[in-house]
């Protein structure tokens, strides 16, 4: 009972559209109208600026931490694979929100929250890659690519070594490809060379 629960918390947490509800605060835009039409915030970066951005990624990374706390905290001795599915099931709302019916974002912000939350020492490792990445290279799908595949890789090494557990391997494994699942045109752009790179704007009006 305790992780079916953990994954109904998740899920409605995860689902809450905060870039939806920033860009209609800020600009009166509809994130899902402009861009690649997804509610996280690199299409904000693009659609409404870096301020507004910012803002979504921090309630984006909030959300999965939060279903994480929430469903450890409620577990008793389920905790942490309660834990570990409703991280996931932030995810899976984050992605396809009941709320906005059933669109959303890449569930990369909020992955990242979840990870943090279940296993911080998996987070310490990927952060600086996927920061490097995205530095070289300049696209934001490839680095949280990487990231993503990267996840199960580091969180199964710091098992190896007592720091993390069988739960947050099975979330990491879970998280990435449902993450990379989300990035399936990204893929096919990178592939094609028409991804577009970090400073392109898709600007929602003349203002931005």
């Amino acid at each position: 009972m305790p992780i079916v629960i953990g994954a109904l918390i998740g899920y409605l947490i995860g689902a809450i559209p905060f870039g939806l509800i920033i860009g209609r605060l800020v600009k009166g835009v509809d994130l899902r109208e402009h861009g690649s039409h997804r509610t996280g915030a690199t299409n904000a970066l693009r659609t409404l600026g870096a301020k507004a951005a910012a803002l979504i990624f921090a309630l984006d990374i909030a959300k999965g931490v939060a279903a994480v706390l929430i469903a450890r905290a409620l577990g008793g001795d389920q905790a942490e694979w309660a834990a570990a599915v409703a991280g996931f099931a932030a995810v899976v709302g984050h992605n396809w929100s009941v709320f906005i019916r059933f669109t959303g974002g890449r569930g990369v912000a909020t992955s990242v929250g979840a990870i943090g939350a279940i296993s911080p020492w998996t987070l310490v490792v990927i952060s600086p890659v996927v920061w490097l990445v995205m530095w070289r290279w300049r696209y934001v799908s490839l680095g949280s690519l990487v990231g993503a595949l990267v996840m199960p890789i580091v969180t199964i090494g710091w098992f190896l070594v007592g720091r993390a557990n069988a739960p947050a391997i099975a979330y990491a494994v879970c998280a990435s490809a449902l993450v990379a699942f989300a990035h399936a045109d990204n893929i096919a752009r990178l592939r094609a060379g028409t991804e577009r790179k970090i400073g392109h704007r898709d600007a929602a009006d003349p203002n931005v």
